[in-house]
């Protein structure tokens, strides 16, 4: 399972904490950057000695900042907030009153006022929204052929292309690999992005590629690898310097 299947499947309790338990495996994963801790196993961390989770809750504000900055920063089209709204929910975490905002921001204090009532509305409004939609995925969880796959955190448009089904990942899959080489290279969007997904869960989250390494690994898959590293950069799955000296995983 890639992070972004364990981000969009993690409860509003572990965004908010950063991290969700496997408890298969007795480890913990931080929801921002994949990194795992083990239950039972000591950290060296910030000069102490921490448990799995005071480890976890030390990475996560050592390189995160916190979930509430990680969240806030999201692509808009997660959060659907404006610059402005986003600046003003950090003053409001910050502690400012409204007459210290309407200062900072050259504005009145009944505007910051009726601000923060409209994201009060909207925290409403998106609570009754989650528990329709948690209500209708565990109805949805019965029907196989109709979940849909998650989607990568860094795509760069979200629209109908990715209204893709498991079960249509799994066929076009069939389709499009043999013995993990790509046969052809599809035009239809939906496709190539199935096919991209796959591609991208073959390189190491943690690690930074060469450029050669980069086509080295595509090389094995197909043969114009040039168009496939082109199109993991385009659609949010690979990302790089501008000089293209460095290529990692977008998470």
């Amino acid at each position: 399972m890639d992070l972004s299947e364990i981000f969009w499947g993690a409860s509003v309790e572990e965004l908010k904490r950063g991290y969700v338990e496997n408890k298969e495996h007795d480890k913990l994963i931080c929801l921002c950057c994949g990194e795992v801790f083990e239950i039972g196993v000591i950290y060296h961390l910030s000069e102490k000695y921490l448990d799995a989770r005071k480890a976890m809750d030390v990475h996560i504000k050592e390189k995160h900042q916190s979930m509430f900055h990680f969240l806030l920063e999201m692509d808009k089209k997660y959060t659907s907030l404006t610059e402005t709204q986003k600046q003003l929910i950090k003053q409001f975490y910050e502690g400012l009153s409204d007459k210290e905002i309407a200062k900072k921001m050259d504005g009145s204090t009944s505007t910051i006022r009726n601000q923060r009532f409209q994201l009060r509305e909207r925290a409403k409004q998106a609570k009754v929204f989650l528990s329709i939609m948690e209500i209708l995925e565990e109805k949805m969880n019965f029907m196989d052929d109709e979940k849909l796959i998650p989607i990568h955190r860094n795509a760069t448009s979200i629209d109908e292309r990715y209204a893709i089904t498991e079960s249509e990942r799994d066929e076009y899959l069939k389709k499009y690999f043999h013995e993990e080489k790509l046969i052809s290279f599809p035009k239809k969007q939906k496709r190539i992005i199935i096919i991209l997904q796959h591609i991208a869960n073959l390189f190491d989250k943690k690690k930074i590629y060469k450029e050669s390494e980069v086509n080295e690994i595509l090389k094995t898959i197909y043969h114009d690898y040039v168009t496939i590293r082109r199109y993991l950069i385009e659609y949010g799955f690979l990302d790089r310097k501008a000089d293209g000296s460095e290529y990692w995983v977008k998470l």
